[in-house]
């Protein structure tokens, strides 16, 4: 199938509060209404490559519950291949409590449940898919192996592995060398590398066998670095950011259904940077990810930061 796209990872029900500001360690702050919407990564980025017009098949773990059947269902509505999403008996599905600010900004904490029970096994049972997938889209809200394990069939298959390290962790140089695009946030890379700069982030990465980094910086743009000779900056779009939760997700999702379909790299940057600054505009994380219509008008107006 043209334009396929695997994503392994994690399935989360988000539960957002608003509220006036974020609270202090010990702190208790009053907020909004409730939110309860379809997340975590792997389904926040698979969802968001689909809305833009990739073929996506999806690989992850969720409970056999009230919350694992509603996530089945959206994604089916979203049009991914869920042949590979198995219900777990033995864990519940992950879940993400969301403390919006003002600003966007937010506090997230998760519990993980069946996504912590992903295995490399899961990931060879759909090796069918990663023959006909012209990029695999990674991050580690799944155990370690599973992600490796993903990492190295694609690779053998000839697809673009595209890892977003979030959350952070050290990880291993077998790894790092199979991944051709690298997606950390700012403080993601310095986490990685322990680098006092996202530059210096960059530059370190590239060393350990990364082929390219593209460090995220919000509304400072993406830091793309290709090589220890060639660091350049690429602009973000001038929105108005009400919750940042699935800024990331987007960003991913937009480049592997861009780089999917043939785009360029800095083509499929700009691409992921407009999806990913429509997604700020609205709340939630997979009910803020935006349409093809909707990034290509943003596209054409061309508005930058």
């Amino acid at each position: 199938m043209p334009n396929r796209i695997v994503v392994v990872g994690s399935s989360n029900t988000d539960m957002i509060v608003p509220a006036d500001r974020l609270p202090a360690p010990g702190e208790t702050v009053l907020g909004g209404d409730l939110v309860m919407a379809p997340g975590g990564k792997g389904a926040n980025q698979a969802v968001a490559a689909a809305r833009v017009g990739g073929n996506v098949t999806f690989v992850a773990r969720i409970g056999q519950d009230i919350f694992g059947h509603a996530a089945l269902e959206n994604l089916k509505r979203e049009g991914l291949d869920t042949r590979y999403v198995t219900q777990d008996l033995a864990a519940p599905s992950g879940v993400a409590l969301i403390v919006v600010g003002p600003n966007g900004q937010n506090l997230i904490a998760v519990a993980p449940g069946a996504n912590s029970r992903l295995t490399p096994t899961d990931v060879q049972a759909a090796s069918s898919v990663f023959r006909q997938a012209r990029a695999v889209l990674l991050q580690l809200e799944t155990p370690l192996e599973a992600v490796e394990a993903a990492a190295r069939i694609g690779r053998a298959e000839g697809a673009t592995i595209i890892l977003n390290p979030a959350p952070a962790q050290r990880l291993p140089e077998s790894l790092l060398r199979l991944v051709n695009i690298l997606t950390p946030n700012e403080t993601e890379a310095m986490q990685l590398t322990g680098a006092n700069s996202p530059e210096t982030a960059a530059l370190a990465l590239l060393r350990a066998g990364v082929q390219t980094v593209l460090v995220t910086l919000g509304e400072d743009g993406v830091l793309v670095a290709k090589s220890v000779e060639f660091i350049q900056h690429m602009p973000a779009f001038s929105v108005h950011a009400v919750d940042t939760t699935a800024a990331g997700d987007a960003f991913n999702g937009g480049l592997a259904a861009a780089l999917a379909r043939g785009d360029d790299l800095d083509a499929a940057i700009r691409y992921a940077q407009a999806v990913a600054a429509l997604s700020v505009t609205r709340m939630g994380a997979q009910p803020s990810l935006p349409t093809a219509a909707e990034v290509e008008k943003l596209l054409e107006a061309g508005i930058n930061g």
